[in-house]
């Protein structure tokens, strides 16, 4: 996206200064120098295969005015610079997201932000869902795109900033007040969200996923931590799962910050904390603890997890100025979420499936664990992983069905320019070697898997479709093919039932 409004700013108005003091009248941003037009500061970002500096005479010759890039950058492209203003920062990624806010001008006023390897998007929904039932006009912004007082396509998790701080100003147009974010590790070590004020951040879990992106656990971890380190406030509110192992360390880094902590789960130092569960058919009781005062809810959602994540949310809104009181009595009125943990088709004999975002090995035991106090025949799951992703993950999903399964079906997920073969054989590697004897077969076309899966279903069991969730479309080589997981469920029962 290329960052425009009507009226031109100087260097000076968003905050940047040129190597030799040049000041020019900017009337744009760009990230991609074939979107650069007359008077635009292009910048020139340093990238995993190439530098963007590569891009600057490019950019110069459809008109733009500035650069902005880093040392290395400027040497690449020193022969080019000698008739622009350029901008050398040290973090010119970090630098191009706080002038992106000063360009695209007014957020809606309360911001919170949420993140952690799984939950992430059912935490930013309810969130807004509360906000919602308080009268506040209110979005989440993520995976599944803008939702709520104002929808808007994304095609990331956290978008690149030109895109992120357009969207917010044009939600702030919309009148929407109270917005709720994920932030994806990418998204933070690419200093997307820098710039956003955030009332609060959140903290769900932390388990394995995106190592074919961060070198290591650690440098995952700390990617993730640039949201209570660099973009949170000092004044911000930190809503942290302390049941996680990592929930402790986490408390311990905001309140290096100067934040406010507000711990959630069942640990005993929580304030917002869970007591008791009580599960049946189509959701749970809860009883939890807000600074020692205690409160029971319903919560009519499938999964033992989702009381961590409706918790955590209700977290977030009172950390960002609600009445708690009013926060725990929005709780009953929470919907599923699209793709997570939905219920995508019931069959005649009761059994029900449901379909699953969990593409990693943690969320996959999540959420089988916690199906099974709701089911009380055999659960039978589907799954597969993706291609050009993280290989490491793929035998430790197989095992993750494995040990929580009756039934076991490996299918393709999003092959991408991958074997499909090859992925299955792995993630089939590690359900043959998992934890149980499980019936595990395999099935590579998704549509037959899902037909089997069903077919499988007796009174009293359960399906779980996993890896795709809200997703419409399956990735295979270059093509996105017409895929819905819950669409698919339903054709299968139908199909089974003699209905179509």
């Amino acid at each position: 996206m290329t960052g425009q409004i009507q009226q031109a700013s100087t260097l000076a108005d968003l905050g940047l200064t040129a190597a030799q003091g040049q000041e020019v009248q900017i009337t744009g941003l760009s990230v991609d120098s074939r979107k650069v037009m007359p008077g635009h500061l292009f910048a020139a970002l340093p990238g995993t295969a190439v530098h963007g500096a590569a891009f600057i005479e490019t950019a110069i010759a459809r008109g733009a005015v500035a650069v902005l890039t880093d040392a290395q950058g400027a040497q690449i492209a020193a022969s080019h610079l000698t008739d622009v203003a350029t901008i050398v920062a040290q973090d010119p990624r970090q630098a191009l997201a706080q002038t992106a806010s000063l360009w695209f001008g007014a957020h809606p006023g309360t911001v919170v932000a949420v993140t952690g390897t799984n939950g992430k998007t059912s935490v930013a929904s309810f969130t807004r869902q509360i906000w919602e039932t308080l009268g506040l006009a209110a979005v989440n912004l993520g995976t599944t795109g803008v939702e709520g007082a104002w929808s808007y396509p994304l095609r990331h998790t956290t978008p690149d900033p030109l895109t992120l701080h357009e969207v917010l100003a044009r939600a702030a147009g919309e009148d929407v007040t109270h917005v709720a974010m994920e932030a994806s590790s990418h998204g933070l070590d690419q200093r997307r969200l820098d710039g956003v004020m955030l009332a609060a951040a959140g903290f769900t879990n932390f388990t394995q996923d995106h190592l074919d992106y961060h070198e290591s656990f650690a440098a995952y971890f700390d990617a993730k931590m640039g949201l209570f380190k660099r973009v949170l406030q000092d004044e911000g509110v930190a809503v942290i799962n302390f049941d996680d192992p990592k929930g402790i360390e986490v408390a311990h880094i905001a309140h290096a910050q100067g934040q406010e902590v507000i711990g959630v789960g069942r640990h005993p130092d929580a304030q917002l904390r869970l007591k008791a569960q009580r599960y049946d058919g189509t959701g749970q009781d809860l009883l939890f603890e807000w600074n020692e005062r205690p409160y029971q809810t319903r919560l009519p959602l499938i999964g033992g997890f989702q009381a961590d994540n409706a918790l955590l949310a209700a977290g977030l809104v009172i950390a960002a100025g609600a009445d708690p009181h009013d926060v725990f009595s929005a709780l009953s009125q929470l919907a599923t979420v699209r793709g997570r943990m939905q219920l995508a088709a019931t069959r005649e004999n009761g059994a029900a499936i449901f379909v699953d975002y969990a593409h990693t090995p943690d969320a996959v035991a999540t959420a089988l664990r916690a199906m099974r106090p709701h089911v009380m025949g055999r659960i039978v799951v589907i799954l597969g992983a993706g291609g050009d992703r993280d290989t490491q993950k793929r035998p430790l999903m197989g095992a993750a069905a494995a040990a929580h399964a009756d039934v076991v079906i490996i299918t393709d997920d999003n092959p991408r320019s991958e074997d499909p073969a090859s992925i299955r054989t792995a993630v089939l590697a590690g359900a043959l070697n998992g934890v149980g004897t499980p019936s595990v077969t395999e099935v590579g076309d998704r549509a037959e898997a899902i037909l089997r899966g069903v077919d499988a279903l007796g009174p009293g069991g359960a399906l779980l479709i996993a890896g795709k969730g809200h997703e419409t479309g399956q990735t295979i080589g270059e093509a996105i093919l017409p895929f819905d997981d819950v669409e698919q469920a339903s054709i299968a029962v139908a199909a089974l039932e003699g209905r179509i």
